[in-house]
């Protein structure tokens, strides 16, 4: 999107026009559940054809038929991004079927709570795999064409444990923590190409997993108590971001890890 004509006149679309999808196609891993799946919904909404993945075809399936709903064409992919050829193969059936990858969303994640005297070598191995690894195997599968049309974009969900290391996420923090710069290094090499690659940094989110582990009161209580916002972040909030910078609203912000923690890391 060019905001000025060859005179120098603003010549901006009204927001309906850069805030949406529309003929855009997308590719959301981690589909299956949680905010993977809120993503692919959101983004049917605003007029996305999508290719979905995950491991749990169930999931997979639940979320394919909401996003019927919504009017738009969706395959989903049963992938497990542990492996080297998970990504690819993803990658290549989403080429296969929408032609192009407009918008790559690296939702998929792992986590493993443990010290890291006490983290096993295949807890280490599988979290940077999945979170760290597979975003840049699926990069390199769809991104090429991207190039080619001299458009696309890339967003990484991050997590604020990338940016403030908490006790008992050390692999989680490490793989997030590289995401990041990953996201970084994307943007300087890819920008030149109008590809915009960001990442987003959220708190504790409730999906259904983030209430079975902070919805207790005597759990997530104090750690609300440390969030100016005092309370946590719901997942259509994440979705409503990733939205944003996958529309062309967005098309100046590229390289950033965009916190959503109701203020948590200001403090």
């Amino acid at each position: 999107m060019n905001p000025t004509d060859t005179k120098g006149e603003h010549t901006m679309p009204d927001y309906t026009h850069r805030i949406t999808l529309s003929n855009q196609r997308a590719l959301v891993t981690g589909a299956s559940r949680g905010l993977g799946a809120e993503i692919a919904i959101v983004f049917a909404d605003a007029g996305a054809d999508l290719v979905i993945t995950g491991r749990d075809d169930a999931g997979l399936d639940a979320t394919r038929e909401a996003v019927k709903k919504k009017g738009r064409r969706c395959l989903s992919v049963q992938a497990d991004l542990r492996t080297v050829e998970g990504p690819r193969v993803a990658g290549l059936k989403a080429l296969e079927s929408l032609g192009t990858v407009d918008i790559l969303v690296n939702n998929a994640g792992v986590v493993h709570v443990d010290s890291l005297l006490g983290t096993s070598l295949e807890h280490w191995e599988e979290t940077l795999n999945v979170n760290l690894r597979a975003p840049w195997l699926l990069a390199q599968t769809v991104v090429p064409k991207m190039i080619e049309q001299r458009r696309g974009k890339v967003i990484n969900i991050s997590s604020l444990a990338g940016v403030l290391a908490p006790e008992g996420h050390g692999a989680y923090s490490a793989s997030k923590g590289g995401l990041n710069l990953l996201t970084q290094a994307m943007a300087a090499e890819w920008a030149r190409f109008n590809i915009q690659a960001n990442a987003v940094a959220p708190t504790v989110i409730l999906t259904a997993m983030g209430r079975q582990v902070w919805g207790e009161p005597a759990k997530g209580d104090p750690m609300k108590a440390r969030i100016p916002a005092r309370r946590f972040g719901e997942p259509a909030e994440v979705a409503d971001l990733v939205l944003f910078l996958a529309s062309s609203a967005s098309d100046f912000i590229c390289g950033q890890v965009l916190r959503l923690d109701g203020g948590l890391s200001s403090v």
